[in-house]
């Protein structure tokens, strides 16, 4: 056994510390050329009144030419927790040649068994059935009868309430959909598991990088809205979700502090991400609200908006809950590496498909209902998948982890919180913004449009539509 390196004089609170974590299967990870190695703290004997410390750390690392592709950790060295003792802490490092290629290195950390999904009872499915429940329901019945669509057609295009808050969502909805089509692409031709921090990078950059989609679609929207205050928009929607990431993330970093956790961030790192977001996200949200209100900021509907709005009757809601959750959850929570990217983009389509689906059925349910006040609804039924994934986490929470404390506790529930909201306003931009707009020029109606299903009067034309 080497020599000594350091020593710990185990007074009682230290020890104390020490018997809490063994007690509570605490393990630790450390990364020697982004390869991970994991290892326990200690163990208690069978009868859990004594308690053991690995004090000697084995390290065998395996080496191709100049690449280090393998490396494997030992605990040894087993020493009681003693008060008032010293405890002396030694490593040493074996070298060894290997065959493995630096490509394939990550390949023992995989684990293709773990992906294979199990057909069984799954909301995604649920969602998906009564979905063509719905649409095959309004596709059979007799439409002669009604007529609420039809009272609506001189104020479906007026503007939402809250119109500025309403185009940054859309906007940063649209800014999120891309950031996350762009990154499962990198990381499906890049392999951005192999490095050890290149996915947050790569998504700092992207999100950056496509600021002008933000500005283009919430200015866009915006300005046709009639919205004066573009400049107060575009603030908005270029600080709306780095305020709510930056927020959440500053808070936990006030609690990690006063645990001394490793996960606190550097001051450095803070400043990092403000220059960011004042420098690069504000100036290029700028130019793409710019380019949106010039481009796409005049109105251009088929029918005249009544002056007048008129009274509506009644409301109807409805949530979509859908997505493959678990698989993320392990991979991020635990120790799991994710790598099937391109199950992650299927995922991705299903859940656009579904999610317009869903958005065009009650939008047309509350037209009927002679309710003009669509947009807020068709976004919030296909944001409200947040409410199901942030339920989730909560049952993943206290029955597939065993974290505890306030530390813990706070960085789970606020990130997730966080990655809900995200998932929500990305899942509301699906229908939020106008994919199938009308134009003046075209004889035919789009039958997935439900903007169109007010431009005719005659019952049999919308049944033909829906039937197409």
């Amino acid at each position: 056994m080497p020599g000594t390196y350091c020593e710990i004089d185990l007074d009682k609170e230290k020890r104390d510390a020490f018997v809490y974590a063994i007690k509570n299967h605490y393990w630790y990870q450390m990364y020697i050329d982004d390869l991970p190695i994991w290892g326990i703290v200690g163990e208690a004997d069978e009868n859990g009144e004594d308690y053991y410390l690995w004090t000697y750390k084995k390290l065998e690392i395996g080496f191709n030419g100049n690449r280090i592709v393998d490396v494997n950790l030992t605990s040894e060295g087993k020493v009681k927790l003693v008060p008032n003792t010293k405890i002396q802490m030694s490593y040493s490092v074996k070298w060894k040649k290997s065959d493995v290629k630096f490509e394939d290195r990550f390949d023992k950390y995989l684990d293709p068994s773990f992906f294979q999904h199990r057909v069984g009872f799954d909301p995604g499915w649920v969602n998906f059935l009564c979905t063509y429940l719905c649409v095959s329901y309004m596709q059979d019945r007799d439409l002669g009868d009604e007529y609420g669509w039809k009272q609506v057609h001189g104020d479906v295009f007026r503007p939402s309430s809250h119109p500025l808050i309403f185009s940054s969502l859309i906007g940063s909805g649209c800014q999120i959909f891309a950031v996350s089509l762009i990154v499962i692409i990198v990381a499906m031709i890049e392999d951005l598991y192999t490095e050890r921090g290149s996915m947050l990078s790569t998504a700092i950059f992207v999100y950056a990088a496509t600021s002008p989609v933000n500005g283009y679609f919430g200015g866009s929207l915006y300005a046709r809205q009639g919205g004066r205050r573009w400049i107060k928009q575009m603030f908005i929607g270029a600080f709306l979700i780095p305020a709510m990431v930056c927020g959440t993330a500053f808070f936990i970093n006030f609690i990690a502090i006063y645990y001394h956790a490793s996960r606190a961030i550097p001051f450095g790192t803070m400043v990092a991400v403000c220059c960011i977001c004042f420098f690069v996200i504000l100036p290029l949200n700028l130019v793409g609200t710019i380019l949106g209100r010039n481009l796409s900021g005049q109105p251009n509907f088929p029918c005249r908006v009544n002056a007048v709005p008129r009274c509506c009757v009644r409301s109807f809601k409805a949530v979509l809950m859908f997505l493959l959750r678990y698989f993320i959850f392990t991979s991020f929570w635990a120790y799991k590496i994710y790598y099937v990217y391109g199950f992650m983009m299927l995922v991705l389509v299903i859940l656009c498909i579904v999610t317009v689906c869903v958005t065009i059925v009650c939008t047309y349910f509350l037209l009927n209902a002679e309710d003009y006040r669509w947009q807020w609804t068709s976004f919030l039924s296909a944001a409200s998948t947040a409410i199901y994934v942030y339920m989730y986490s909560f049952y993943y929470y206290f029955f597939k982890t065993k974290m505890y404390g306030l530390f813990q506790t706070s960085f789970y529930f606020g990130y997730m919180a966080v990655f809900s909201t995200a998932l929500g306003i990305m899942c509301g931009w699906f229908r939020g913004v106008k994919f199938f707009l009308l134009k003046p020029d075209k004889p035919e109606l789009d039958p997935w449009n439900p903007e169109n299903w007010i431009q005719r009067t005659d019952s049999t034309d919308l049944h033909s539509c829906l039937t197409q």
